[in-house]
């Protein structure tokens, strides 16, 4: 069981804590806010959960069921500990007051809002967690700020950061440490899969830049740790079971594919995500791993950045180009 990594399995105390440390003093004009997916505490609350991901539209109960028992493998997402961890320091280093919203669980966003609100602060330096835009996820994260358009601050809202340099390093520090340990343990040159979430193809053809920003921050990782272009490929994983064509290559072919090359291992970058949960937690670490064992090949993942100090100067970074 996953536990949360700021206090006890199943029960975040940590979201209580939330905004707790937006307490910069009354001469702060602007906040931070940042924007996350949100994750439920519990499997029993995904039902509930996947009402505000798909905005009230049902899903087939078979889909719910499926993605409950992934939750309940799990036992527990601590994307939103990490979060408020990420915005913890992020304070910090930053000297700002710094608020967290989730679209789809709490803290919501609408209360960050009222919150930044009720504490007067004229403008707000906003910032998704999902640094490749999206539609459907930045874009989603941006109308549930602006509401009904009558913010009481004046928004800055950061569209993408996927090519920040210390987000690369950040990833490449990860990557380095876990892809040197896997290759030590499996005696050979592990082959490196970098992956980010499928989006439905209908969203990259009609425009959205988010494929090729994702294969942007991997091409930016692999140099950083000194990766050759034969070392790595990129792969698209946790495509939607709620129908339609989803972008990929997926993972599973990607491994067969390297199965045929002769390889007997692989090695996982999830660089589309910046902490553990349930896309990490259960599609890599169990779903992939098993799949993978039953092609006869061993599977490794680089660490998630979760509480990386250069994660956190990335972010600052951001703001500061903001500010």
């Amino acid at each position: 069981m996953t536990a949360c990594p700021l206090g006890q399995a199943g029960q975040c105390y940590c979201a209580k804590q939330v905004n707790s440390f937006a307490t910069a003093g009354p001469s702060q004009k602007t906040a931070v806010l940042l924007l996350a997916h949100g994750s439920p505490e519990n499997p029993s609350q995904v039902p509930e959960f996947l009402s505000y991901v798909t905005v009230g539209r049902p899903l087939p109960p078979t889909v719910v069921e499926e993605v409950r028992h992934r939750y309940s493998l799990i036992g527990f997402s601590p994307l939103p500990c990490w979060t408020l961890l990420q915005a913890d320091q992020l304070a910090q280093s930053s000297q700002m007051p710094v608020f967290v919203g989730m679209r789809n669980w709490k803290p919501f966003i609408a209360g960050a809002v009222k919150a930044i609100a009720s504490n007067r602060y004229e403008r707000v330096i906003a910032i998704c967690l999902a640094p490749q835009n999206s539609r459907t996820s930045v874009g989603l994260y941006r109308s549930a700020v602006v509401g009904d358009g009558n913010l009481p601050f004046k928004m800055d809202f950061v569209e993408e950061w996927h090519d920040q340099p210390l987000l690369a390093k950040a990833f490449a520090e990860k990557l380095r440490s876990g892809w040197e340990k896997a290759c030590a343990e499996s005696g050979a040159k592990l082959p490196v899969i970098f992956t980010a979430h499928s989006v439905p193809e209908r969203t990259i053809t009609e425009g959205d830049p988010y494929e090729r920003q994702a294969k942007e921050t991997a091409q930016l990782v692999a140099k950083e740790a000194g990766l050759g272009g034969d070392d790595w490929t990129f792969a698209f994983q946790s495509q939607g079971m709620s129908g339609g064509v989803w972008i990929g290559p997926t993972v599973e072919d990607t491994i067969r594919n390297l199965k045929a090359k002769g390889h007997r291992g692989v090695f996982l970058d999830p660089i589309g995500f910046l902490c553990d949960h349930v896309e990490v937690l259960y599609d890599i670490d169990i779903a992939f791993k098993q799949f993978a064992e039953k092609e006869g090949i061993r599977l490794w993942r680089a660490e998630s950045l979760n509480g990386s100090k250069l994660l956190t100067e990335a972010v600052t970074e951001v703001v500061r180009n903001r500010k």
